[in-house]
């Protein structure tokens, strides 16, 4: 069972959606204008949220890009009678998982919502996996030469530089590189590790760089 809001101004258009989703076995809200569904949204978690694009005080995109502003995580589904192509494609730009046009088609419903509900599991999933990974690598100690390293890694993270870690082995090069990583504009992206004492010499170099035939 999903959380989900339904916004939109036509009371017929809220009480159908409704009742198809609740016979799914949904739990459902619903606010009248952007402005209420805006603050509906910041004040309870919501799974699925679905918008209408043209409604009065604030319309669909501009309740969209508030939306996300705010960082409300639960995708977004605009739906509208006046849409065209143009406004579909603004509304998967501004970060709206899928646009629906009026009237509604059951199967095309269901089908977003599943996905959509599908979608948001793996993004939960997602960060859940990275929650448990940030704490595999974490920095344990509170010497003064622990806490040198841990500020020189806030200072160089956020930054483009290149960064040269040294040290024996065994004194956590990788996990400082791990750490550098998980706090750079890079985090999103994932952490290559390369074996370079694995790599022959003469390979080194195309197998980092590439190489033209």
């Amino acid at each position: 069972m999903a959380k989900i809001l339904i916004i939109d101004d036509e009371r017929s258009i809220r009480n159908t959606l409704k009742d198809i989703l609740e016979f799914e076995k949904h739990q459902v809200s619903l606010a009248e204008n952007g402005l209420k569904g805006l603050e509906t949204a910041q004040n309870e978690m919501f799974d699925l949220i679905f918008s209408d694009i043209k409604m009065p005080e604030m319309d669909g995109i501009e309740l969209l890009t508030q939306l996300k502003e705010k960082e409300i995580e639960a995708p977004i589904v605009m739906i509208s009678g006046h849409g065209n192509i143009e406004t579909a494609v603004e509304c998967i730009k501004k970060g709206a998982f899928d646009f629906i046009e009026k009237p509604i088609d059951l199967n095309r419903l269901l089908i977003t919502v599943r996905n959509a509900l599908e979608k948001k599991d793996l993004v939960v999933e997602t960060k859940n996996l990275k929650k448990k990974t940030a704490k595999k690598y974490e920095m344990i100690g509170q010497s003064p030469a622990l806490e040198n390293v841990r500020q020189m890694i806030e200072r160089v993270a956020p930054t483009e530089a290149r960064v040269l870690i040294t040290g024996e082995n065994g004194t956590g090069k990788e996990l400082v590189a791990r750490l550098i990583h998980e706090k750079s504009n890079r985090a999103n992206a994932p952490f290559v590790e390369v074996n370079c004492a694995a790599i022959p010499s003469e390979l080194i170099e195309s197998e980092l760089f590439g190489h033209e035939k």
